[in-house]
């Protein structure tokens, strides 16, 4: 079975969330922040599963420019100018499918390792 491709993206700069709604008739609602340091990009996840950074302080993150990369992608630029994580469709529904994981998993990383989420 092929990943859902999405049908709709929409950003919502007031709630700080990016809406994707997929053709499986999925919808997810991802948060600025959470894109940011779940970015697919090799300054967020190295080179392999051992090497991901945790990126802490990126609370207050917004995405300033979304742009298609051929009909496969989007690349997100964000506030603190991070913008070399390509998202592919396939990415952003394996986040909106595993968000509630994922983000927890964060927040007890952050917490672990005694940093914040703010600035």
């Amino acid at each position: 079975m092929s990943t859902p491709r999405p049908t709709d993206i929409i950003l919502h700069r007031s709630s700080h969330t990016l809406e994707v709604a997929f053709d499986s008739g999925e919808r997810f609602a991802l948060p600025f922040e959470y894109l940011r340091v779940e970015s697919p990009s090799a300054e967020v996840q190295g080179h392999g599963p051992s090497q991901k950074v945790l990126v802490a302080g990126k609370r207050g993150v917004i995405i300033d420019a979304i742009e298609p990369v051929g009909h496969y992608a989007v690349l997100l630029r964000f506030s603190d100018g991070h913008a070399s994580g390509i998202f592919s469709w396939e990415t952003l529904y394996t986040l909106g499918r595993e968000q509630d994981k994922r983000w927890s998993g964060y927040l007890a990383a952050i917490e672990a390792a005694n940093l914040s989420r703010d600035a």
